[in-house]
């Protein structure tokens, strides 16, 4: 790792708490490298220097170092097999559960999980945490306000029920929204809550190094309920479930056993 990359790594744990070594090098490095240059930085170095001192800038690099790339029912198959599979088992003996949207971007995620459960429990007795590193991100969420494209798997009925068109975008209904509560979070270094029926984490791991997936497949682990389940993204197996005291429940997803 070159040095200057390293000393970038180093100041931005320091200032942001953030650890850029936990992702894989060289795709972070050359999207930070892309984005400096783009801002007229020739170096790591006066490209923190310059993070330092502008705070609009500092949060354009945690946009760009977070990925939020997302829609709603995203992999519409899986959504499925959430719905049918297994909701109807962990909804079998309890009335509401306990879920968590992690790197939940800007809100796509949770508020799929809504509709969802809203086909089967009262949306008062709807409860999701959501969380993100993006501060940014979660605001955007909270506004829920998304394009054309990001609804193109929404079911028509629950696309009429629940959102209303406003000239190319539809923001979504606040009977929704209030099933959300979005909070800030690192999934690397803050604690996790306990005793999840569901958490949903979905193409953010691919970003990690091996030895960061496994200490979250771990956290993970940890914060479920036993016959908790986790959802991953369509990228993202967990190769050795076994290991975290996880099972396959069906493709990407995993029950605590």
């Amino acid at each position: 790792m070159d040095r200057d990359y390293q000393d970038f790594i180093f100041q931005i744990k320091r200032k942001t708490g953030i650890d850029l070594a936990l992702y894989k090098e060289a795709q972070m490095k050359r999207r930070l490298t892309t984005f400096y240059e783009k801002k007229g930085y020739t170096s790591f170095h006066d490209f923190f220097k310059a993070l330092n001192s502008d705070a609009d800038l500092l949060n354009q690099f945690l946009d760009r170092m977070t990925i939020n790339v997302s829609e709603f029912y995203r992999n519409k198959q899986r959504w499925d097999v959430l719905e049918n599979k297994i909701l109807t088992r962990l909804l079998k003996n309890n009335q509401t559960i306990k879920v968590w949207s992690a790197a939940s971007s800007t809100g796509e995620e949770p508020y799929t999980l809504s509709l969802v459960l809203s086909n089967y429990i009262p949306l008062n007795k709807i409860s999701i945490l959501a969380t993100d590193i993006d501060a940014n991100a979660i605001q955007k969420a909270k506004i829920g306000v998304y394009p054309e494209r990001s609804l193109q798997e929404v079911p028509m009925s629950a696309k009429e029920k629940y959102f209303k068109k406003q000239g190319d975008y539809y923001e979504i209904a606040d009977v929704i929204k209030q099933t959300v509560s979005f909070k800030k979070h690192n999934l690397l270094a803050d604690r996790f809550e306990k005793n999840f029926d569901l958490i949903v984490c979905r193409n953010v791991l691919i970003y990690f190094t091996e030895e960061a997936k496994e200490i979250l497949y771990q956290k993970f682990s940890d914060a479920l309920k036993p016959g908790g389940v986790l959802f991953v993204g369509s990228t993202e197996q967990i190769f050795n479930p076994i290991k975290y005291g996880l099972e396959i429940e069906d493709t990407f997803f995993y029950r605590k056993v």
